[in-house]
């Protein structure tokens, strides 16, 4: 009787403990419905042209890969077709990692963010700052996140300097020594124009680095990640591990193999794997101001470059859509060795598109197709 009242004093002591526990990640996963149930006549429809358009493309061999719709907190539509390895025959499924590619860009400007929001950094930080023997002057942290700093593509200098690219990977502190030592030719001064370029990117990676004292892998699974329960999203730097052991493989004009560059040491600009749903909480986040205000946010919104059309212009890892009621569409893709990433955030209407392929030619779609097809209006 006595060790039956203790295991019950315990038990009513250790409830409340459990739900205290459940953190706000969880509450984001349990937040999002997935239903096809109890809708309207013309979300019905939506969905069945939605359904309809990639269960064609995949039969005719023209898409591969994984599909997410979600409204505010309501997930409408997701599906994977076709094969994660065609060898293997492994098919795809929604818990399928994908390189993001350039929308890995979203994450890094995010995490530049964060760390602003701390007071370990400004977005007026010059490069030297962080790195004192940086060859180029008077470029900003802002700079780098809109694609202003005139800087050269680091990829063309690595082909040019790296040697034995079979057996030896360049990563970001590789980059910066490129810089340094040869001090290519840059494309114009900082502040002078809009170039989307990917060094930029790789940069702000290695300040995010440098500024938090955690590689960025560490960094991101610690501060965004984990934060908000995305389970399958990792980051994948070769010159961590110089065998990719990722499941899904790119693949290049459907069947080849794409290769495993010595390019892929270098993150921030690249490099992140997630699945549909993960990039579906990340944007739930958002909307729900889990790590920012509104008005924090819409710094990452802006159309920073003036001489860009409002309808294609470039925030923080974002680009940027604005319509004439002055709503925006807030949306990055992108393309990396056998992979196609779409990710697109509708704000005014909370409506989130996430489009994952692993064959860089049947994942090729436009833009202003995606927004047609899944209801968004444009400019």
């Amino acid at each position: 009787m006595m060790l039956n009242a203790i295991k019950y004093i315990l038990l009513t002591l250790l409830i409340p403990i459990f739900f205290i526990g459940f953190s706000k990640a969880e509450k984001i996963e349990k937040k999002s419905k997935f239903i096809y149930n109890e809708i309207s006549p013309q979300k019905e429809d939506l969905l069945n042209k939605i359904d309809t358009y990639f269960q064609n493309r995949f039969k005719r061999g023209t898409f591969n890969g994984a599909v997410l719709f979600s409204a505010h907190d309501t997930i409408y539509y997701k599906k994977a077709f076709g094969f994660a390895n065609r060898k293997k025959k492994d098919t795809l499924s929604i818990n399928s990692r994908f390189q993001l590619a350039s929308v890995s860009k979203t994450f890094t400007a995010f995490g530049i963010m964060l760390l602003e929001k701390e007071g370990k950094l400004s977005f007026q930080d010059s490069i030297r700052h962080f790195f004192p023997d940086f060859p180029y002057n008077n470029i900003t942290v802002h700079q780098l996140l809109v694609h202003r700093s005139g800087l050269p593509n680091y990829m063309y200098a690595a082909d040019e300097y790296w040697r034995d690219k079979e057996n030896r990977t360049i990563d970001n502190c590789d980059v910066l020594d490129i810089f340094i030592g040869h001090e290519p030719i840059r494309y114009h001064n900082p502040g002078i124009r809009y170039n989307y370029n990917n060094t930029n990117y790789a940069i702000l990676a290695s300040i995010i680095e440098i500024v938090s004292n955690k590689n960025y892998a560490q960094f991101m699974k610690k501060n965004v990640f984990d934060k908000i329960g995305m389970i399958n999203t990792t980051v994948y730097d070769k010159s961590v591990s110089f065998e990719n052991n990722e499941p899904v493989i790119g693949y290049v004009n459907w069947r080849r193999r794409a290769g495993n560059s010595y390019l892929n040491g270098v993150v921030g600009d690249k490099g992140i794997y997630s699945t549909v749903e993960d990039m579906n909480k990340f944007s739930r986040a958002i909307f729900d101001n889990y790590f920012f205000t509104e008005e924090e946010m819409s710094v990452a919104y802006q159309l920073w470059n003036k001489e860009l059309y409002d309808h294609d212009n470039y925030g923080y890892g974002f680009r940027i859509n604005m319509l004439s009621d002055s709503t925006k569409i807030v949306y990055h893709t992108g393309w990396w060795k056998g992979f196609r990433t779409y990710f697109f955030r509708s704000l005014n209407d909370e409506k989130t598109i996430v489009v994952l392929s692993n064959n860089s030619r049947t994942g090729k779609i436009s833009s202003g197709k995606l927004l047609d097809l899944f209801d968004i209006k444009r400019k």
